[in-house]
């Protein structure tokens, strides 16, 4: 994994940190709130003192009264209760949202890691074999069906590539058109070459197959040696 250019670390380093630094301030809030909540029958408690030191209380409003507070400490402790089912609702879907994005950055950064190193190693294409009559062309065990268009303008970047030339996208419409250069446009040969990233399919493989140099044009990545035109 790439190191953060700030920070020096490793990507996987910092997730790991990060995730952990979370972790801990969800397991001190859980702790904090679970210590914070009084105990659900401290209000049952203390009315039943009430009832102990007032049991000379008779009268029917008195008794009443009392029997009040009683239902008034049952709904308490309920109400309680179903507060800590919520709060521990919360803090296990905290804790799975928690481990879900654990997971994706790090299959994240597996990707992108995966993605640098065939970028810094090239794409490796041991053959390439076209074949304009039947208009498909073989990528090592691939086959990739073209049109008319895609074989030709596969096949003019094949040329170039055999005389390890860099074709501008001027030069490759004229080239396929027939036309005059002066006649053609550089955004109609960045067209066919869209279309033939299209047709191949794979974005990876394409945009590896095919590179695109600033101001100059384009070429293949691939080996004079390893390409076949029948």
């Amino acid at each position: 994994m790439g190191p953060n250019q700030k920070t020096g670390l490793p990507r996987g380093t910092i997730v790991i940190g990060g995730g952990a630094i979370v972790f801990l301030a969800l397991l001190g809030a859980a702790v904090f709130l679970f210590t914070s909540l009084p105990d659900a029958n401290v209000f049952n408690d203390r009315v039943a003192k009430i009832f102990e030191e007032n049991d000379a209380l008779v009268r029917p409003n008195e008794i009443n009264l009392l029997m009040v507070l009683g239902q008034s400490g049952t709904t308490f402790a309920e109400v309680l209760s179903s507060y800590r089912i919520i709060i521990l609702t919360l803090l296990v879907l905290s804790f799975c949202l928690l481990a879900l994005s654990l997971y994706v950055l790090h299959t994240n950064n597996a990707l992108n890691r995966r993605l640098l190193e065939i970028e810094r190693s090239g794409l490796h294409i041991t053959s390439l074999v076209l074949n304009r009559e039947q208009k498909i062309v073989a990528i090592n065990n691939m086959e990739f069906t073209l049109t008319d268009n895609a074989v030709e303008t596969l096949s003019v970047l094949c040329e170039a590539r055999l005389d390890d030339e860099i074709i501008s996208g001027l030069a490759l419409e004229a080239a396929i058109s027939g036309k005059h250069s002066a006649d053609c446009d550089e955004a109609a040969g960045a067209t066919r070459i869209k279309r033939l990233r299209d047709h191949l399919g794979n974005q990876l493989l394409s945009q590896l197959l095919i590179k695109h140099i600033a101001r100059q044009g384009y070429m293949l990545t691939i080996s004079p040696d390893v390409i076949r035109i029948t």
